[in-house]
């Protein structure tokens, strides 16, 4: 068991690192787009791009080898989060702060194109958070048909994370518990995983040997 934990260690790390920094972060995310939070409105999402994508792909490692429809509905639901929720952060993050900043706008109300933003960026970002749901869903599912039920505290963190971040972004204290869930769902499911493959790969040579 100690061994398989070693396995683990790196797809334990990759799953559950993403989320932990969502979760640092979201302590500095301003509440509110303002003149005197622009700077950092627009930085901190410009850091963020690459984050959500590493959030996403965490369903693709745990899934690495599961075939089937559950399978394939996570990597795809994992897909369409990464697309779309990039695109929440490039618009009502990245661009809604770079007006403010190069205007010299002293609130949003002075740029009207900022709600026009904010409004298409959220329907994306609303779009992504749903596949992200999906994908939990399906990949929790495909983990549990495999390992059974030490994988449902993973399953149930990971799903039941899911569901406050539809709308809470990565703000505290909601969003930033959400994704401290996420974490530890990741790296559960990931344990689990690493203890299966040693009987997985017994049972393989078993039936290979009995076949001779």
């Amino acid at each position: 068991m100690f061994a398989a934990h070693r396995e683990a260690l790196p797809v334990v790390i990759a799953v559950a690192v993403p989320p932990l920094l969502l979760a640092a972060v979201g302590l500095t995310h301003p509440h509110h787009l303002t003149a005197a939070t622009a700077g950092w409105w627009m930085n901190l999402h410009i850091v963020l791009l690459p984050v959500f994508v590493l959030l996403g792909v965490g369903h693709w490692l745990l899934l690495s080898g599961e075939t089937g429809a559950l399978a394939w509905i996570g990597r795809v639901g994992a897909l369409v989060f990464i697309g779309f929720y990039g695109a929440l952060d490039a618009i009502a993050g990245i661009a809604t702060g770079t007006i403010m900043v190069r205007s010299g706008a002293g609130s949003v109300e002075e740029r009207p194109e900022i709600a026009w933003l904010f409004g298409i960026g959220n329907d994306l970002g609303t779009a992504g958070t749903w596949a992200f749901l999906v994908a939990a869903a399906a990949t929790s599912l495909a983990v549990l048909r495999r390992s059974g039920r030490r994988a449902l505290p993973g399953a149930v963190l990971l799903v039941g994370a899911s569901i406050p971040f539809l709308d809470a972004h990565i703000y505290w204290p909601t969003g930033g518990i959400a994704m401290l869930a996420l974490a530890a769902g990741f790296g559960w499911l990931a344990l689990v995983q690493a203890e299966e493959r040693p009987s997985r790969a017994a049972t393989s040579r078993t039936a290979v040997g009995a076949s001779r």
